[in-house]
This record gives structure tokens, C-alpha cells and sequence, in this order.
């Protein structure tokens, strides 16, 4: 099999590749009839009218174009297709620009024109059944389809009078190598992107401005499915616009999708007809009807949400109903930016895997779904998107051609590879990243200006804080943490993680041992004072601070003089809950948690939020929006928040000398605003539960203690309902349980005053 191509351009037009074959019975077996294919640019591939898999948005996003000196890769696919075969058979293979070719943030040039949009949409394929091989060749012929745009920002449109005309077919060439890109063709490694669910239309709407709008109820990624009736004719237009949320008079809004046209264009042919987008996708909740050929009826329009197949693992509920709306919105935010790639939002001119965001969640993401195989994936596109002098871009795939080594961006590096093999157990994705995790930690230590501390270079800070710099710092959105602070207590943070992901392997990292006692040694000569949350924060979760419990009752004072609010970004508010529950501020960390003004986790939902938002504040206390060129409505780095509702809240959380759930620790902390709190979590070793609830009935207070006095029965606050499918440690009211697979009751916890 060959790379083929259209002899000539076909401009936005996506071609159709066509190959027709004839199976000799008296020769079939039926043994085994396979297809495997790949295109630059996603494909849709259909055997005598009927689709060979539900995979869309085949081949997915790997990293093709790397600036390191690694070839890049592309995925192939291998699809079982004996179920399809006729005698006479017929292949068409749709391929549009995808992520390949399409304009994409950062790989737009300023001194001309982005040569990846003149690559050509090449094929390749091999049909094998039985002793027949049907390979990618000048045997194949290519046509116009009736896709004749199709794009990942802008949209889809789709000319359904071409499917009734006779195809003109054209011959087709073999790619030369100067026109592909240099990457290696490995099999599919990560999770298959699919149509996961379908909602209907929750309100129909006309707007203020006389719009015709339809809700979903739901802020998703995927497209819009409609049926158009009968008496429909040949040229009449539908055409769509998406929007994540309406303006506070109730219009339609789109200025946040800067550049993304997010269109749906689509000409009818005679008679009754479905439609859906084939090659791209959108971020939206609600649809705008520009252009409809007939009076639109709600009941013809399905949201189909499109995201990686992944095993939901984890659930959590509770007696808060806002809590509840809240972790629904962290896995649909989840749902929305694993897209094969953990992008940062699935809507605007951006779609990124932002290695931050990537980080910051990572944990929460593996214990709500199965993620092993989707981080496995993109972790192996950052080891190649890695420059060789170890530098980690900002976004992988890198779009951005070499930017990057950010603290906490670059950070991902290690931070994800490690909390992967936490919760899973497996040391194959440490085997496959450990280079990769040294060279990051190398990279910052031949370029810092500082022996032993890491200062200069670009940082993004603790990207969208509520604690502003000083005026003369130009961007505010990297907060008011002091930059070498904050990179430096990562520095010695990736280091630590590179020695215990080394001592997994057996391998020797005597020398990151050194150094991680050497950058804590230098973070606390240098940094004597704490300004921000963020900057209490970091040293206390990264075991950097050497009074840490002083550190803790500073940082409760700071934050009770902040308003009793969060202050902290991207990077400080995945850890200030952890730190202040470890520090004996569970009360706090409650506070925090259960706030409903502005700014907290729960002032979106108060504002009809489905997903977590970019911005604390992307609609403002007053209705307005924020800044609109940066304010997502779905953008899950503040989902991380469920990482506490599981290890803390629930207590659920994994032992690192027991990785992957091998042995565990529970140890719930409950609070009196809650009357109960429950988390499930499947794992690789069977399901955990953990549940506690309000009581008042007089108990002992340990259901394995029943010498209690009646004192001590009548103390008795809190029941506690766990199960563990593998031996456990149990801590309850500071008492330690060690206890074998099993379910188990107990009583106890004297509820705190607030």
C-alpha cells in the first residue's frame, strides 16, 4: 500500500476516495477480512453504504509535527469488516482537514502562509481478505464529495444535492515524500472517539432580537443531529450557529468563540433527509436557527455529545444539591475536553492540550474514568513533542512550535505519568515516560539562572489569580505569586517525582535525590515570606516548608482575611483544600468549598453553569461577561476540586507502596453543613464506597468497639458505611482500623461547631 492524493488541488472541497472490488466466492473462505487505514486529516470510511466502525474523528490528534528532532506519528486503525462484504463491494473513504490541516491557534504564521494547510489529504489503506490484498494504489479513484467544507474551528458544510448526482471520478496518484510528513504509523494506542450520548432540546426559545434558538440543557462537545420532512426541495438551506450560553437580555452570544465561525451549512435535495456533521465538531449548549427551510420543531433536533470512550469509574453525592450540579459539571467538563486529547476548551479558536490544565486534573480525571490508555497516549506525544534539550511545550500537540517550559505547565511532564501509576498500578507508563520526566527536570537545571533554585525564563504564574501583580507587571492574568517562588517549588517537586518514579523502575537517581534536597534547602534560605495563597499553599502540599503547621494557621488567617474566599489560579486551587484538611482546617476547607458568592466553586452553578468555567467569574455578580477573548464555558481546570471530595471529603485515596488500589486508605472527614456524603470508585482491584451520615441515635462509637461507654455512645455523630475490595487502613476520629476486604459500619464523630 501506497500514500495516495487527488492528481490535482481540491481545494476546501473533501475528496472521496473510491475503490471497487469483486470477491471470487469459489475463493472465499472468510478467514479474516481486515482494513487497515490512516489519512492526514480525519475520515469517515464506509464499505457498500454502511459505516465500517463508530470510531469519528478517525485517526484523532497525535503529534505529527514535532519541533524536536523525533519523527512524528500517526495512528492507523484495523477494523474487522466481514460482516460488510458482498460479492461486488464498494469502499469510500471521506477525508477532511481535521487537526492535521486545519488553521489551528499558534500555527498561524506571521510571515506567510501555514504550509500544512497546502498538505494534500492523503489516504493510505490495505483491505486484507482472506489471501486478497487491496492496497492504497493508482487502482483507487477520488471524487468530489458532498462535504465541501470542512474545518475544526469553523464549522461543517455539506451540499446534499451531490449525492444524487453521478459522481465524476478522477484518477489518483501516489504521494511523493516530500509532501508528507515525517512520522511513523503506529497502531491505535489511545480510546476510539465515539458518539456517546443524545440529548433532545430542553426549551425552545425566541430571543429578544426575534432568534430562533434551542437550549440543550447542557453545555457538550459534539454536533447537532436534524431531520427535515418530505416536502422539502432541492436548494433550500439550513444553516446553524452554536453558542455556550445567552447574554443577560437572552440573545444569542458567540463573542467568546473569537475567531471560530462554529457554522453549520447544509443544502437539502428533494424528499425527506437526516443530517449531521461528518469531519468536526463543536462546543455548545445552545443552537441558533439562521437559516431553516421549514417550520423547525423542536422534536427534529438531537445534541449528539462526542468524546473519548472511557469507563466511568467514579461517582460522588451528596445532601447539597449545588454540590451535586457541581461534580456533574466537572465530568461533563471531563466529557467535553477528552476528546482524544485533553484539551483546555472545545469551543473557541484554541482546542488545546495545555499541559497545565492537563496536570492540574489529571487525578481527578483518573478517578472519574478509566484514563489509563487516553494519558498513555498523549504522554507519549509529549515525550516526542519534547525538545531535546528537554523543554516541554506549552500545548502537545505542539502547535506552537517549541514553546514552552512554563512551570506547572512543563510540569505535566512528571506530574502526570506518576499519578497514572498511582491509580492504576501499572509501571509501564513510568518505563515508557521516565526519560522523559529526567529530561524536564534536567531541562530546568541547565537553564536556570540560579544554581539549585529555578529563576528566569517565561512562566504563566498562577494563571487567572484573584490576587493581582503590581501595575508595572503588563499581564494580569498571571497573578500576583512571584514567579521564581512558584517555579522553584515545582523544580524540586518534579525532581522528588522523578526519584520515586526511579525507585519503582530500580533504577539509579542518587544525583535527583541530591538535587531535590538542594532546591529545598535554596527555596527556604530564599523564601522566608509568603504573599499569596498560592505562595502558602505550594510549599505546604510539596513538603517544601520547614514550620509547616505554622505555615498552615497563616495561611487559614490570610484566608479568613481575605473574606473567607479563594484568591488562588490555575495552580494554587487544585491543592489549598488538601493542605488546609491536612493541617487540621477541614472546617475551612468546607467554608471554601460550600461558598456560594462570588468567588467560589459554587457561584456558577448559582448562575445555571453545566460545566466548569474558565474564569471564577465568567459572567460576572451584575450579568455581564468577562473579557471575551478568554472566557470559556468549559474549561475543567477548576473540576479539580473532586480530587478532595474523593481523598478527603469521602477519604478514598490510594497508597503509593500499594499503587493502583493494591491496598488503600480511608479516612473521611465529614462536616456538619452536609447531612451525608458518598463516593464510589471502581478500580482495578474491585469497588470502593465510602458513605457517612448524620445520626443521632446513640451508638458506640466504633461498631468494633462495643466496651464504648454511654458517654461515649451518646457522642456518637457520624455513621460510617465503607467497603473495600482489598485490605484497608480505616481512620476514623484519628482511631486507625486495619481491616481486610469487606463491608464495615462505624460510628463516631462528634459534629464540630461552626
Amino acid at each position: 500500500m501506497k500514500w495516495i492524493k487527488p492528481q490535482r488541488d481540491f481545494g476546501d472541497i473533501c475528496p472521496v476516495y473510491i475503490r471497487n472490488f469483486t470477491l471470487d466466492v469459489n475463493k472465499m473462505r472468510g478467514d479474516r477480512a481486515m482494513l487497515t487505514i490512516t489519512a492526514l486529516g480525519c475520515y469517515e470510511v464506509k464499505l457498500n453504504g454502511r459505516r465500517v466502525s463508530d470510531y469519528v474523528l478517525a485517526p484523532a490528534w497525535t503529534e505529527v509535527f514535532p519541533s524536536s528532532s523525533h519523527d512524528g506519528r500517526l495512528q492507523y486503525q484495523r477494523y474487522d469488516i466481514h460482516h460488510l462484504l458482498e460479492l461486488d463491494n464498494t469502499i469510500e473513504v471521506i477525508v477532511g482537514r481535521g487537526w492535521y490541516r486545519s488553521p489551528l491557534a499558534g500555527w498561524r504564521v506571521e510571515d506567510g502562509r501555514d504550509p500544512r494547510l497546502d498538505m494534500p489529504p492523503a489516504l493510505i489503506a490495505e483491505l486484507i481478505i482472506d489471501d486478497e490484498i487491496i492496497g492504497t494504489d493508482s487502482t483507487w479513484q477520488v471524487a468530489e464529495s458532498a462535504v465541501i467544507f470542512s474545518e475544526i474551528y469553523d464549522g461543517e458544510f455539506y451540499d446534499a444535492r451531490i449525492d444524487n448526482k453521478e459522481r465524476v471520478l478522477e484518477a489518483v496518484e501516489e504521494c511523493p515524500s516530500s509532501l508528507l510528513p515525517k512520522i511513523e504509523l503506529v497502531p491505535q494506542q489511545g480510546e476510539e472517539i465515539r458518539e456517546m450520548e443524545r440529548l433532545a432540546p430542553a426549551a425552545f426559545i425566541t430571543t429578544p432580537r426575534g432568534e430562533v434558538v434551542l437550549d440543550f440543557g447542557q453545555n457538550l462537545t459534539g454536533y447537532v443531529e436534524f431531520s427535515l420532512p418530505a416536502n422539502i426541495r432541492e436548494g433550500q438551506e439550513v444553516k446553524i450557529s452554536f453558542a455556550e450560553v445567552l447574554d443577560s437580555d437572552g440573545n444569542f452570544y458567540t463573542e467568546n468563540y473569537r475567531e471560530s465561525k462554529s457554522e453549520l451549512r447544509y443544502i437539502c435535495r428533494d424528499g425527506a433527509q437526516i443530517y449531521k456533521p461528518k469531519l468536526t465538531f463543536f462546543g455548545f449548549r445552545y443552537i441558533r436557527l439562521d437559516s431553516f427551510p421549514c417550520a423547525a420543531d423542536a422534536a427534529e433536533f438531537t445534541a449528539i455529545a462526542v468524546y473519548s470512550d472511557m469507563k466511568r469509574t467514579g461517582w460522588i453525592s451528596c445532601s447539597n444539591p449545588l454540590v451535586n450540579r457541581l461534580f456533574e459539571n466537572v465530568i461533563w467538563g471531563q466529557k467535553g475536553n477528552f476528546l482524544d486529547v485533553p484539551t483546555d476548551c472545545p469551543q473557541r479558536d484554541e482546542r488545546l492540550g495545555w499541559t497545565g490544565d492537563a496536570q492540574v486534573f489529571v487525578k481527578t480525571a483518573s478517578f472519574n474514568y478509566d484514563v489509563e490508555k487516553f494519558f498513555t497516549k498523549w504522554l507519549a506525544d509529549l515525550s516526542i513533542s519534547q525538545l531535546d534539550n528537554g523543554l516541554v511545550p506549552h500545548v502537545v500537540p505542539d502547535t506552537q512550535k517549541g514553546r514552552g517550559g512554563s512551570a506547572a505547565w512543563g510540569d505535566a511532564a512528571t506530574i502526570c505519568p506518576w499519578q497514572i501509576y498511582l491509580t492504576y498500578g501499572n509501571k509501564t507508563i513510568l518505563e515508557q515516560q521516565f526519560e522523559s520526566m529526567c529530561k524536564w527536570v534536567d531541562f530546568i537545571t541547565a537553564t536556570t539562572n540560579d544554581q539549585f533554585l529555578w529563576t528566569g525564563g517565561t512562566h504563566f504564574g498562577d494563571w487567572l489569580s484573584l490576587e493581582l501583580p503590581p501595575p508595572e507587571v503588563p499581564d494580569i492574568r498571571r497573578g500576583a505569586t512571584r514567579h521564581d517562588f512558584l517555579a522553584t517549588a515545582f523544580y524540586a517537586h518534579s525532581a522528588g517525582l522523578v526519584v520515586k518514579a526511579g525507585e519503582v523502575l530500580g533504577r539509579d537517581v542518587s544525583s535527583y535525590k541530591i538535587l531535590r534536597e538542594n532546591v529545598i534547602a535554596a527555596f527556604r534560605k530564599n523564601f522566608t515570606d509568603y504573599r499569596t495563597q498560592t505562595e502558602y499553599v505550594l510549599p505546604l502540599f510539596f513538603d517544601l516548608a520547614e514550620e509547616p503547621q505554622k505555615i498552615a494557621d497563616a495561611l487559614a488567617k490570610k484566608i479568613a482575611s481575605d473574606g473567607n474566599c479563594l484568591k488562588t489560579g490555575f495552580v494554587g486551587t487544585p491543592y489549598i483544600l488538601h493542605v488546609l484538611s491536612r493541617y487540621g482546617y477541614t472546617d475551612l476547607a468546607y467554608t471554601l468549598l460550600l461558598r456560594e458568592d462570588y468567588p467560589s466553586w459554587l457561584y456558577p452553578v448559582t448562575k445555571g453553569a453545566t460545566t466548569i468555567w474558565e474564569r471564577w467569574d465568567s459572567i460576572k455578580p451584575d450579568g455581564s461577561f468577562q473579557t471575551a477573548n478568554m472566557n470559556s464555558f468549559n474549561h475543567y481546570a477548576y473540576g479539580a476540586v473532586a480530587d478532595w471530595l474523593y481523598t478527603v471529603a469521602a477519604g478514598i485515596d490510594t497508597l503509593e507502596s500499594h499503587a493502583g488500589f493494591a491496598k488503600i486508605k480511608i479516612a473521611p472527614q465529614p462536616d456538619p453543613r452536609l447531612e451525608w456524603f458518598s463516593a464510589r470508585l471502581e478500580t482495578r482491584h474491585g469497588t470502593i464506597t465510602s458513605k457517612w451520615s448524620a445520626t443521632q441515635a446513640a451508638q458506640p462509637l466504633f461498631a468494633d468497639d462495643m466496651s464504648s461507654s454511654p458517654h461515649e455512645r451518646l457522642e456518637a455523630s457520624y455513621r460510617y458505611d465503607i467497603e473495600t475490595p482489598v485490605p484497608a487502613k480505616i481512620t476514623i476520629d484519628g482511631k486507625t482500623h486495619q481491616v481486610g476486604a469487606g463491608m464495615y459500619t462505624f460510628y463516631g464523630g462528634s459534629k464540630r461547631e461552626q
